[in-house]
């Protein structure tokens, strides 16, 4: 199969531990306390995730071979750039519900959690359908052309937070408080439970992941049937998810050419699975594709600059004040 390698149960122990250790040593030590992330430590926190990935990368390519190594690379590259689309929304939720500053980097961290189960899940089962039902690529494909073209014409990225169906269960069927109590997600309140609205904005968050995954993660499929590289690569984009965030809300709106970039690499990789069974496009092919579209739109947007519509929107992405308003 192009661009597998045969992981043990151990490799993914292995990994899957050393990812929970990290989130572990992020929350209990470098967070412990509460505080406004600065672009200072954002940037820092993002070298440090991409490091670990290209690290991780050049094992898998120096033990496993070329196909696998430059498979993982491409997957990581699709989805670390789609990870960008998640960027506007964080910004856009991080603001319609007044998120305080100092509490926006717990939400994104207990979203990764819900996130490492939700595409864990999602992964194994495009795993299974691929192999014991192959015409499912086809499907795949097809949800990666109307997922290109819904991009190029607006993507979720400008909808709006209060019709997302997390937000509308959640205040339909648990009292929420008026203001923010701290860093919780729940109080009780004369012995009744109320949810918080950081409780509101991770479900949020955490529905709006499930949309992006299912873009997503038939992108990787694309390049590779492997689950251990399509999970690996998959979750490594998304770990510095967070970081990436507090280094960019600021200026996101600036990459105005990204969504159709982005939706052009989603329609190339639809259609590489649509045409599977006629032609196998070699996966440096592939690299070379999302690479060059990827490049070509982040230079067009710095070359080409225009008033972003979000800009607005990124400068109150982390305001000082705790209010939160009534949505």
């Amino acid at each position: 199969m192009e661009g597998s390698i045969d992981a043990s149960i151990w490799l993914w122990v292995a990994f899957n531990a050393t990812v929970f250790g990290l989130l572990a040593l992020d929350l209990g030590v470098f967070h412990r306390q509460a505080h406004a992330v600065s672009v200072k430590e954002a940037a820092g926190w993002t070298v440090t995730w991409v490091s670990l990935a290209l690290t991780f990368n050049a094992a898998i390519y120096f033990l496993a071979g070329h196909e696998p190594g430059v498979a993982f690379f491409t997957g990581y590259l699709i989805e670390l750039s789609l990870s960008v689309d998640n960027i506007f929304v964080f910004v856009l939720l991080f603001t319609y519900f007044a998120v305080p500053a100092a509490y926006q980097h717990r939400v994104l961290f207990w979203g990764i959690l819900g996130v490492i189960v939700m595409r864990g899940t999602l992964i194994a089962l495009g795993s299974v359908l691929i192999h014991q039902l192959h015409w499912v690529i086809y499907i795949f494909g097809a949800i990666l052309i109307l997922s290109a073209w819904r991009m190029a014409t607006g993507g979720v990225s400008h909808q709006d937070p209060s019709t997302n169906p997390a937000v509308r269960f959640i205040r339909r069927f648990l009292p929420v408080t008026e203001t923010y109590e701290g860093q919780r997600f729940f109080v009780r309140r004369d012995g009744v439970l109320m949810a918080t609205p950081l409780m509101v904005v991770l479900a949020a968050v955490e529905t709006t992941d499930l949309v992006f995954a299912i873009d997503s993660i038939p992108a990787i499929f694309a390049i590779t049937h492997d689950p251990f590289l399509v999970y690996t690569s998959n979750l490594c984009a998304v770990m510095g998810l967070r970081s990436m965030y507090f280094l960019l809300a600021g200026v996101v709106g600036k990459f105005h050419y990204l969504q159709l970039g982005l939706s052009l690499v989603l329609a190339f990789v639809g259609t590489k699975m649509l045409l599977s069974e006629v032609y196998k496009i070699p996966v440096e092919v592939s690299l070379l594709v999302v690479a060059s579209v990827i490049s070509t739109a982040i230079a067009a947007s710095l070359l080409f600059p225009k008033e972003p519509r979000l800009e607005h929107v990124a400068e109150k992405a982390l305001p000082e004040e705790p209010a939160v308003g009534s949505h």
